[in-house]
C-alpha cells in the first residue's frame, strides 16, 4: 500500500521521515519542494509537508459584490488568493500529485485546530477523506512519532469542522467590518489599513476603557505613618489613613510616646512554598516576558521552533497537567547527561522524586509544556534562553517546597501600634532549581515581647494613590484569556495587529488617538462590533463543535446573523460614524501648521507612493516638503525658531528614531554633511534634502493625483509592463514558516 504523510512544515517532515524511515529515507523533489519516499512495514511511505495553511477563504467565486455584506465564501488555494502565498503552490502541487499515487492519506500536522485544518484541507481537496487517519503526538521525538504511526486515529472531523467554521466567521467578520469602516473613512488619503475584527474589536474596547479609566482617574491624597525602631522601618497598623486630622492626631501621639515604645507581640512561624506548576502557552509567555524580557510573539514563534526540533513538547497547549504516561522518570534522566541541568536532575533521580507539581488548567490534546530531554545542539539565543526557562521550570516541579521562616513585630507607641515583618528562607528547595524565580528576605534582629525599644524616628508621609497601570503584551494575553476571547494560539496575534493598524503603541500599552477615535465612533454607533458576549459566545459555540455537541452550519448561520445585526446598525449611523473617523484620520496625519498659511500639515502620498508634507487647505495653498521615505511621520507639536516649519520625529524600522524641522534650507542643517558630526540621522535627512528638489516641483501634482483615480491601463500594455520573474519565495517560507491564519 502506498501512503502519504502530511506535516504540517519541512522541518517535521524531515523528523518523520527519519523516524518512520529508520534513517533509510530517500530524499527526493519536484522542482524545488523535497518529499521523501521509504519502506515502513511492507508499505511504501510519502512524507511531504505543507507550508501552513494551503488552502484559505475567500470570496466566492462568481459572486462579484465589491461593498459589504459579503456572506459566500469558499476554500481555495492559497496562492490563488494572495501573492503573499505564491510559495504554497508548488508544496501544494506535490502533496496532490503523491496523493493521487497513493492508497491512503495521514494528517501529521500539529494536533489542534489549525492542524486539522491544514492537513484536513488537503485530504479533502485530493478526494482522500475516505481514506484517511490522523497522527496525535505531542513530541517530534523520534519515539513519539513512530508511536503515533502505530496508533493511528479516525480523521478528528469534528475539530475540523470546529476550525473551519471559526475561519469563514473570522473572514466574514474581518473583511465586512472592514469594508464598512473604509466606506466611512474614503476620502482622507489615509493609507494604513483601516480594519477591525470578531476579536480585535473587543481587545480594542478592553484597552480603550482602560485609557478612559486612567484619564478620569483623580489622585487622592492619603497619608502613612512610620516608626523607625531598632534600625527596621515599621508601618501604622492602620494602614493608609485619607483623613489629615486622623493621621495629625495618630502622628502626635506617636511622637508623644516615643520614648516609651515595647514589643507587645512577635509571631513567628515557617511556610512551606511549592513549586510553581509546569507551563502552559499563556503561562510560559508571561513568564518570558517577564524573566527574560521576550515578547509574547517571539517566545510563540522560539517555542514553536524548540519543538520542531525535538526539544520541548508542543507549546500551543492550555495544560499544566504532566501524566505519569509521559515517561517523567526516563526525561529526568534523559536532562541528567547534560552538563547545565545534571546536579538538578541527578538530586531528583536520588531521591526518586517523579511526582510532579501540577496547575489546575488541562487541554485534552496536550499535556503541559516540558523538555523531551533530546540534547539541545546548535541554539541561537534566543531558543537558548527559552529553553533553559522551560527546563528549569520542568525540573523544579518535581523539586522539594521551600521552607521560608516568617515573623512579624508590633510594637506599641502610646496607643498607637506599629508593625513590621521579616523573612528568610530556611530551606531553598526548588527555589535552587528555578532561579527565575523572585525571591526576596528581609533580615530583622530578634525581638522579644514586652521589650522596651528606642524609636530612632518617625515620619508622617504625604503620598497620592496611582491610577490603574497600563498592561503589558504578556499583561494583556493574561486578560484576554480570563475573558475567553481568542485562542491560546491567536492572542499574540491580534495584539500585534493592533498595534500595526496604529491603534496601539508602547511597551506599556498606550491606545493612541487614532484608536480612541475608532473606540469611541464604534461605540456610540456600532457597539455590537465592541461587545465582548458576541465573540465569547461564537468561541463557546465553536468549542461544542469540536466536542460533537453543536451542528457547524447552526454557528456558522448564527455568526453571519450577528454579523448582519452589527452591520444593520452601522449603516443606520453611517453618517454620524464618517464624519467622527475623518476627524480622527485628519488628527493622526497631523504633523504641525503649515508656516505659510496656518493650516494643517499633513502627510499625503503620490501616485507611485512617495510620502511628502503638504497643507491640508490645498488647492488654496501649495506649501510642500520632501520627508525621509520608508519612515513613520509623526508631529512633535514644536515648531523650528530659525524657519518656522513643524519639528517631526522620523521613525524606521531597526534604526534609531530622530528630530528634524522640514525646511531642508534651514541654518540647523548646514553642518548635517559633515559625517563626523550627523551621523545616521544627518545621512538620512541628506538624502531627504537631495530628494526635495525633484519631489517639491513635483508634489503639487502628487496631491491632485491622490484625489483622482487611477486610469487603467490596457491589458496589452499591462503585459508589456509587468516584469518578468518569478514570484520570489519570502524566507519564511523557505524556511518551513509557520503561516497560520489568525484573522480575528
Amino acid at each position: 500500500m502506498k501512503i502519504l504523510v502530511i506535516a504540517e512544515k519541512p522541518s517535521v517532515a524531515r523528523r518523520l521521515a527519519d523516524a518512520l524511515g529508520e534513517g533509510r529515507a530517500e530524499r527526493k523533489g519536484k522542482g524545488k519542494i523535497s518529499y521523501f519516499e521509504m519502506e515502513n512495514k511492507g508499505n511504501t511511505l510519502f512524507v511531504a509537508a505543507a507550508v501552513g495553511h494551503l488552502y484559505t477563504i475567500r470570496q466566492k467565486k462568481g459572486d462579484k459584490a465589491r461593498g459589504y455584506p459579503v456572506l459566500n465564501v469558499e476554500w481555495a488555494p492559497s496562492h490563488e488568493v494572495s501573492k503573499f502565498y505564491a510559495h504554497t503552490k508548488e508544496y501544494l502541487e506535490v502533496l496532490l500529485d503523491l496523493a493521487r499515487q497513493c492508497d491512503m492519506a495521514i494528517n501529521a500536522c500539529d494536533f489542534d485546530i489549525e492542524g486539522t485544518v491544514i492537513g484536513t484541507n488537503v485530504i479533502k481537496h485530493a478526494d482522500k477523506a475516505g481514506h484517511a487517519k490522523r497522527m496525535k503526538f505531542s513530541t517530534t521525538t523520534s519515539k513519539d512519532l513512530v508511536d503515533s504511526y502505530n496508533n493511528l486515529m479516525p480523521l478528528d472531523m469534528n475539530n475540523f469542522k470546529a476550525g473551519e467554521v471559526r475561519h469563514m466567521l473570522d473572514w466574514l467578520w474581518g473583511i465586512n467590518l472592514s469594508r464598512a469602516l473604509t466606506k466611512a473613512a474614503v476620502g482622507q488619503n489615509y493609507r494604513s489599513a483601516l480594519s477591525i475584527g470578531r476579536v480585535q474589536g473587543p481587545a480594542l474596547a478592553l484597552l480603550a476603557q482602560k485609557e478612559l479609566e486612567i484619564s478620569k482617574f483623580v489622585p487622592k491624597p492619603f497619608w502613612r505613618l512610620l516608626a523607625m525602631i531598632e534600625g527596621v522601618e515599621f508601618l501604622n497598623t492602620r494602614g493608609d489613613l485619607f483623613e489629615k486630622n486622623e493621621a495629625k492626631k495618630a502622628y502626635d501621639e506617636t511622637v508623644a510616646n516615643r520614648g516609651s515604645a515595647k514589643v507587645l507581640s512577635v509571631e513567628a512561624r515557617e511556610q512551606h512554598s511549592a513549586p510553581y506548576p509546569p507551563f502552559d502557552l499563556t503561562s510560559l509567555q508571561l513568564e518570558a516576558s517577564r524573566a527574560i524580557g521576550m515578547d509574547p510573539s517571539v517566545t510563540l514563534s522560539v517555542a514553536q521552533s524548540l519543538y520542531e526540533k525535538a526539544y520541548i513538547s508542543y507549546p500551543r497547549t492550555s495544560s499544566q497537567k504532566l501524566p505519569a504516561a509521559l515517561g517523567l522518570p526516563k526525561i529526568i534522566s534523559d536532562m541528567a547527561k547534560n552538563p547545565i541541568y545534571a546536579k538538578m536532575a541527578k538530586h531528583l533521580i536520588d531521591s526518586k522524586r517523579y511526582q510532579p507539581r501540577e496547575g489546575e488548567k488541562t487541554d485534552e490534546a496536550h499535556p503541559a509544556i516540558f523538555p523531551t530531554g533530546v540534547m539541545p545542539a546548535a541554539l541561537n539565543p534566543h531558543e537558548d534562553k527559552l529553553y533553559d526557562l522551560i527546563a528549569k521550570r520542568f525540573l523544579s516541579c518535581f523539586a522539594e517546597d521551600a521552607i521560608i521562616s516568617r515573623v512579624k513585630v508590633v510594637a506599641g507607641i502610646g496607643d498607637e501600634q506599629y508593625a513590621a515583618s521579616g523573612s528568610h528562607i530556611v530551606e531553598r528547595g526548588w527555589l535552587d532549581f528555578y532561579d527565575y524565580a523572585r525571591t526576596e528576605e528581609k533580615a530583622i534582629p530578634e525581638f522579644r515581647k514586652d521589650q522596651s525599644v528606642k524609636v530612632d524616628g518617625t515620619e508622617m508621609k504625604e503620598l497620592e494613590t496611582q491610577p490603574p497601570k497600563r498592561y503589558t503584551k504578556a499583561g494583556l494575553i493574561g486578560e484576554l484569556e480570563k475573558r475567553d476571547l481568542g485562542t491560546k494560539a491567536t492572542r499574540s496575534q491580534i495584539i500585534d495587529t493592533l498595534f500595526k493598524r496604529s491603534y496601539l503603541e508602547g511597551t506599556s500599552i498606550t491606545v493612541t488617538s487614532f484608536g480612541m477615535k475608532v473606540y469611541e465612533t464604534l461605540n456610540e454607533n456600532a457597539s455590537m462590533i465592541l461587545d465582548e458576549q458576541t465573540t465569547r459566545r461564537l468561541e463557546e459555540d465553536t468549542e461544542k463543535i469540536s466536542a460533537g455537541k453543536l451542528d457547524e452550519k447552526e454557528v456558522l448561520e448564527e455568526g453571519k446573523q450577528m454579523l448582519l445585526d452589527a452591520l444593520a446598525t452601522f449603516d443606520k449611523n453611517i453618517d454620524k460614524i464618517s464624519v467622527s473617523l475623518r476627524q480622527g484620520i485628519r488628527e493622526v496625519q497631523t504633523i504641525g501648521k503649515c508656516p505659510r498659511d496656518g493650516g494643517d500639515m499633513v502627510i499625503r502620498r503620490s501616485r507611485i507612493g512617495k510620502q511628502f508634507a503638504a497643507c491640508a487647505n490645498y488647492p488654496k495653498c501649495t506649501q510642500t516638503f520632501s520627508v525621509p521615505q520608508n519612515a513613520k511621520i509623526l508631529g512633535t507639536g514644536r515648531t523650528c525658531e530659525h524657519c518656522h516649519t513643524p519639528i517631526i520625529k522620523v521613525i524606521r524600522a531597526r534604526r534609531r528614531p530622530f528630530e528634524m524641522d522640514l525646511d531642508p534650507n534651514c541654518i540647523t542643517k548646514k553642518d548635517w554633511k559633515k559625517k563626523e558630526w550627523h551621523g545616521q540621522e544627518g545621512e538620512e535627512e541628506v538624502k531627504a534634502q537631495k530628494a526635495s528638489e525633484t519631489q517639491e516641483a513635483t508634489a503639487e501634482k502628487g496631491i491632485r493625483e491622490t484625489t483622482k483615480k487611477p486610469r487603467k491601463a490596457s491589458p496589452a500594455k499591462r503585459r508589456k509592463a509587468a516584469p518578468k520573474k518569478k514570484a520570489k519565495k519570502s524566507k519564511a517560507a523557505e524556511e518551513g514558516g509557520e503561516g497560520r491564519i489568525g484573522g480575528e
